[in-house]
């Protein structure tokens, strides 16, 4: 190799290294930039997120942190008051406390469980798993009353806590209970018309927020978050306690006297609706809403215990259909006016009985009441006359009537459960259903649908919604709201009404519904004495329906009276009886005296 050749090829591997240690930097230079790139890039974008974090959503992540430090009570509302339409306290609020325990925070597990077990009077197993169980809070037990509560609370037991609560409280115990229903240990409605009423009367409850450590524990002096609960809103009801219990006494007394199954009585103005008093005996203790009768016997199964808390606290007026016999005729005698078909001067033929296809249909008196206006046949209760103005009806007209009167409908009163009637089918009415039907015999119905069918009759043909909720007050506002109620024509003339008003006033001053007049008071009224079924087992219900000022009716009453024993007439023992509430409420409602006439123009 010549030296000139080594010297090119030397060069040529100097000038390859020389580009290739070039290249090398260029690469170290390009990728020092990129690194210095990315990291300026993710670095940018930490200062973004951590500045959107403390910036934007520093109240989401503080609320978060929060959460985690910290313990929520609830703190129970009172519930709300229910008064009576005058103002008096029916069902109100008596504070208690709801023991709790908090598991993180317990010292001694042995001794807590002994002392709330022999405090509270619970089974020792039964708090031990309470306090054993690993949670945030463990009730133990609600509805304690204040003293044990602040008896807990001196002991200053670790994880022990006591709240403050209320529990419902009936000041006349008994009193209306049917009609009042009461509450749960969540002081929730369970029946009537807590629980009817139960989003007006429920509060909003308040809480208690305390500061902990990361174990839970609630740390020392840390001050409380503290909300306070609302009180839930006053119900007024159309109840007038006075008229409660003067019904009650007279429904208390003849129980007794005729040792019957129960007794009902319904007051009500026939004008709008307001239920005055209801009654349904035996009545039971609010306070005590799970202790059966002392006398009651039986099955001591659990599942035979609830049917007859279950009875005990249905409301027959409401939830029970009857057949209400000879009352009913008022339904019967108004149609016939309103169609045309019977008139004042039409007379009628008692034999004591009518033979119906191949039925004999007895008259309650068996030697008959011989010739007879229909005035007459109204105020003797005669079944033959009924029947005949039935046929005349005819079924079609008959439940034409029935129906604008509400019969098939259920009233829409404002507590829950209510029975509807019991009805043939139109197409299966013949003769025999058609005359039994005519005096208030093989269909059913509910003795308020009844009472309302005979206010529409005799308040010149209205036929309104019974009714207890009178306004509510909100607690927050102290604004004052008024239910509206519905009502609707029922079909009857002002004629007619006026007409039946008279009839029925004879009924009370002359005829079968005597033992119902008071001395001084225009009353109008029917009777009935209805056999229960089976027939063959001889029981009765005894009841009257009566009304006053017999000329311009502000309340009528409806007295049953289930199974008497010995006589059974509604004539002899329940008009008695509404008789003897009418005597009491009449002034009290401030109804002049009148002269009584029944004088038919």
């Amino acid at each position: 190799m010549n030296r000139n050749t080594f010297l090119w090829k030397a060069y040529s591997v100097k000038k390859y290294f020389g580009f290739f240690m070039s290249a090398k930097r260029m690469f170290h230079k390009k990728k020092g930039l990129f690194i210095f790139i990315s990291f300026m890039l993710f670095f940018t974008v930490l200062i973004v997120r951590v500045f959107y974090l403390m910036i934007f959503s520093a109240d989401y992540y503080k609320e978060r942190a929060t959460d985690l430090h910290q313990r929520e009570r609830k703190i129970k509302a009172a519930r709300g008051i229910i008064y009576d339409r005058n103002g008096v306290k029916l069902a109100g609020n008596r504070q208690v406390c709801t023991i709790s325990v908090i598991h993180s925070q317990i010292e001694n597990p042995e001794a807590v469980t002994e002392f709330l077990s022999s405090t509270l009077n619970l089974e020792m197993e039964e708090v031990q798993k309470k306090v054993e169980k690993v949670s945030s809070r463990e009730i133990i037990k609600s509805n304690v009353e204040k003293e044990i509560g602040d008896e807990i609370r001196l002991k200053k037991m670790a994880g022990v806590k006591v709240d403050e609560d209320y529990k419902r409280y009936y000041p006349f115990k008994d009193l209306a209970s049917k009609v009042m229903g009461f509450c749960g240990s969540d002081n929730q409605g369970i029946v009537g018309l807590e629980v009817e009423y139960d989003d007006v009367l429920t509060g909003t409850p308040g809480k208690i927020l305390t500061l902990t450590d990361y174990k839970g524990i609630e740390i020392d002096n840390a001050a409380e978050e503290r909300e306070e609960p609302m009180e839930g809103n006053s119900l007024y009801l159309t109840i007038d306690m006075n008229i409660q219990k003067y019904a009650m006494q007279a429904a208390e007394k003849v129980m007794k006297e005729k040792e019957a199954k129960s007794v009902s009585v319904i007051l009500m103005n026939p004008q709008n609706g307001e239920i005055y008093a209801m009654v349904d005996l035996p009545e039971y203790n609010l306070n005590e809403p799970f202790k059966l009768p002392a006398d009651s016997s039986g099955d001591d199964s659990s599942e035979f215990s609830q049917e007859r808390l279950n009875q005990m606290w249905r409301n027959s007026c409401v939830n029970d259909t009857y057949e209400p016999g000879s009352t009913f005729k008022i339904v019967t005698a108004c149609a016939g006016l309103s169609e045309g078909v019977v008139g004042m001067e039409d007379r009628f033929s008692c034999p004591g009985y009518r033979i119906v296809e191949d039925r004999k249909i007895r008259c309650h008196k068996t030697g008959g009441h011989g010739s007879e206006t229909f005035k007459e046949g109204i105020m003797n209760s005669c079944n033959p006359v009924f029947m005949d103005i039935g046929a005349r009806l005819g079924a079609e007209k008959t439940y034409q009537n029935w129906e604008q009167l509400g019969l098939f409908d259920i009233t829409g009163i404002d507590v829950p459960g209510e029975a509807g009637s019991i009805m043939h089918s139109l197409e299966n009415i013949g003769p025999v259903e058609l005359a039994t039907m005519s005096f208030g015999q093989s269909f059913q119905i509910t003795p308020l649908q009844l009472l309302r069918a005979a206010s529409a009759v005799v308040n010149g043909g209205r036929l309104v919604t019974p009714h207890f909720a009178l306004k509510t007050i909100e607690t927050a506002t102290g604004e004052e709201k008024q239910f509206v109620w519905a009502e609707k024509e029922a079909g009857i003339s002002p004629q007619v009404s006026e007409t039946m008003k008279k009839l029925l006033e004879a009924v009370v001053s002359e005829g079968t519904g005597i033992n119902g007049s008071v001395e001084g008071f225009r009353i109008g009224g029917k009777t009935a004495t209805s056999q229960k079924l089976p027939r063959s087992e001889k029981k009765y219900i005894s009841s009257f329906l009566g009304f006053a000022p017999a000329d311009n009716p502000i309340i009528m009453g409806l007295v049953l009276i289930n199974e008497p024993v010995g006589i059974y007439y509604g004539g002899t023992i329940a008009a008695p009886v509404m008789g003897e509430i009418f005597e009491n409420i009449l002034p009290y409602l401030g109804i002049e005296q009148n002269k009584i006439s029944t004088a038919l123009d």
